[in-house]
């Protein structure tokens, strides 16, 4: 059963690891984005609309999913001052119950946004703006994914607050 958990998790963090790429990926295309709407803007007056809204669709793969990214790697606010101070077990106990509510919370709003972003498919919803992008719905279906992926990696540090929580346990267990 260890070594299942164990293989989970490390599946669970390579998705998330796969899903952070993603993100750098997006910052890197916005950062570059928004450099070539300033030149054209400004040094030869132009001002596509697709791509200024493109800056946007690429706004939510870096935020909704660099959530877990950062939640993978620790890059989130905890209450250091009394956590550093709590025993292991009580540390695991922590990240599981943090985790089983981050798994809960990401659920739901998955369960939440699914509906939206159907909707958004079903009408084939657009941009208002003329000449703008097309296809909001797939800038709408980072909302369950970027959930998706907090549920998985709370789903992450709930199983390893599990295995810490138990490892005194598992010691006396083998010994």
């Amino acid at each position: 059963m260890n070594s299942a958990m164990l293989t989970l998790i490390e599946r669970i963090e390579r998705c998330i690891e796969w899903l952070g790429w993603l993100a750098k990926a997006s910052l890197l295309g916005v950062v570059l984005l928004v450099a070539a709407n300033v030149l054209l803007r400004y040094l030869f007056s132009i001002s596509p609309v697709p791509l200024q809204e493109l800056e946007w669709h690429l706004i939510s793969p870096i935020a909704l999913i660099g959530i877990s990214y950062a939640l993978r790697h620790r890059a989130d606010v905890r209450v250091d001052i009394f956590y550093e101070r709590f025993p292991e077990q009580a540390k695991g106990l922590v990240d599981m119950l943090t985790g089983l509510l981050t798994l809960v919370i990401g659920a739901y709003v998955v369960w939440l946004a699914w509906p939206f972003v159907m909707q958004s498919y079903a009408f084939g919803e657009g941009s208002p703006n003329p000449g703008g992008l097309s296809h909001r719905y797939l800038l709408k279906a980072f909302l369950p994914l970027g959930f998706a992926a907090l549920a998985l990696q709370g789903l992450a540090d709930m199983l390893r607050g599990l295995r810490q929580a138990r490892q005194p346990a598992l010691e006396t267990e083998v010994a």
